[in-house]
């Protein structure tokens, strides 16, 4: 039985929650990501923030603001003003099917996944999304089994 630490994301990007919205875009931006873990230095995970965030917290495009003004509204807000706390979690020991369900069932784009209370990784839609492709790959091509997508990242 596949579980989340099969496809789970173990290289995350992470914030602590005395950075800024300007830190935390930029990071969403250059690393393509749409969700990024806030954890303490020890990476005990506390909060998660969401691209969502990030829009729901910018002043609107109506208001005419130039890209630097708002670059610097962005840099006097803090991650821990905006973060999400009641963040649903899993451990690296679900089931896959479990995971899927979860994410289905209350449309979530990601779980931060812990143990103890750290951050050792995230799944995303996007990891079953490459877990689907290969599995596609493997049902059209059964004699090509070498080529994996979900391996460990």
């Amino acid at each position: 039985m596949l579980k989340v630490e099969d496809i789970m994301t173990t290289d995350i990007f992470t914030l602590m929650e005395t950075d800024n919205l300007a830190l935390a875009r930029s990071v969403m931006d250059l690393a393509r990501i749409r969700h990024i873990p806030v954890v303490k230095v020890d990476m005990s995970f506390i909060g998660l923030l969401t691209h969502r965030d990030i829009l729901s917290a910018t002043v609107s495009r109506l208001a005419e603001l130039d890209n630097r003004t708002q670059e610097e509204l962005d840099q006097g807000i803090p991650v821990k003003e905006i973060m999400n706390t009641n963040v649903r979690t899993v451990s690296r020991n679900v089931s896959l099917r479990d995971c899927a369900a979860l994410l289905l069932k209350h449309k979530f784009g990601c779980l931060p996944v812990l143990e103890e209370s750290k951050l050792v990784g995230i799944i995303t839609e996007a990891d079953f999304l490459n877990l689907t492709i290969s599995l596609l790959d493997a049902l059209n091509n059964p004699d090509n089994t070498s080529k994996h997508y979900f391996s460990k990242k």
